[in-house]
């Protein structure tokens, strides 16, 4: 918590968040692609548990999630992985994961690893607040945040609720629909984070659908942070010299966000 608290803190710098699946290509490509990713210039890296239903992820995850899955990646491995890229890197981790894999590990002995592995929250796509008091108690005795998510569909009520419920920051989910990069920006977002904004006071955070340096930037001059996902997966998974462009998509998107910084 305290790692994703100084994040926000540097009100002049907006948050750059990666997302990669854990073992995607390889567990290897994984361990050396978040600390690159971090030098381009992340300030947070969010580590997926593949599961066999990502009911909320596009395509892209979805080949990811069962690639990893096929190569034999378990919540355990993702731990370990979790554990030795700590060593690395300073930046807030978190584990995005369905519910069922840290249900059927259980909860206290999952979010005690988490604290050993040095992980700083979770993002549970599938856990409704009205359904996630014993994670959020779990996850608060251990020191981690429980961050939840928010789509255009929300409801004034489903907004309070999140506001009182999330910790560390509030995903907001750009659009209608699943993961992916997008050619365009769904019309409205910008309206949405304000709406979300009048009630919340955790920063917010904006992720689906980025696909291009400029899009984040557009994102950024409405929202505390930025998440990119697909798009990195694609790269990343991509061959030879597939980690070189994930890594220069990461330093033009930095410059595009620090560019929105300099005039807020």
């Amino acid at each position: 918590m305290k790692r994703i608290g100084r994040v926000f803190s540097n009100k002049g710098r907006k948050a750059l968040i990666a997302y990669l699946t854990v073992g995607y290509p390889s567990m290897a490509s994984t361990l050396e692609a978040v600390p690159r990713l971090v030098e381009a210039g992340c300030d947070m890296v969010e580590l997926g548990i593949p599961f066999s239903d990502p009911l909320a992820d596009g395509a892209t995850i979805q080949r990811a999630s069962h690639g990893a899955l096929e190569q034999g990646v378990t919540p355990e491995l993702c731990l370990e992985a979790a554990a030795r890229l700590r060593k690395c890197v300073d930046t807030p981790l978190l584990f995005m994961s369905y519910y069922n894999p840290i249900l059927r590990y259980g909860l206290e002995r999952f979010c005690a690893r988490c604290r050993e592995a040095g992980v700083d929250g979770l993002i549970v796509p599938d856990l409704p607040p009205e359904e996630g008091a014993a994670l959020e108690e779990t996850t608060a005795s251990r020191g981690l945040a429980l961050v939840y998510l928010l789509a255009p569909t929300s409801t004034p009520e489903r907004i309070h609720l999140v506001a009182s419920h999330s910790r560390g920051f509030i995903y907001i989910v750009s659009l209608k629909g699943v993961t992916g990069a997008r050619d365009e920006l769904p019309p409205g977002l910008g309206e949405f984070v304000r709406q979300v904004r009048d009630v919340a006071s955790q920063p917010l955070c904006v992720g689906f659908g980025i696909a291009t340096p400029e899009q984040a930037g557009r994102v950024a001059s409405a929202a505390d942070g930025v998440i990119i996902g697909s798009r990195l997966v694609e790269m990343v998974a991509s061959g030879k010299g597939g980690l070189h462009a994930a890594t220069s998509f990461i330093r033009d998107a930095r410059r595009a966000l620090d560019g929105v910084s300099a005039v807020d």
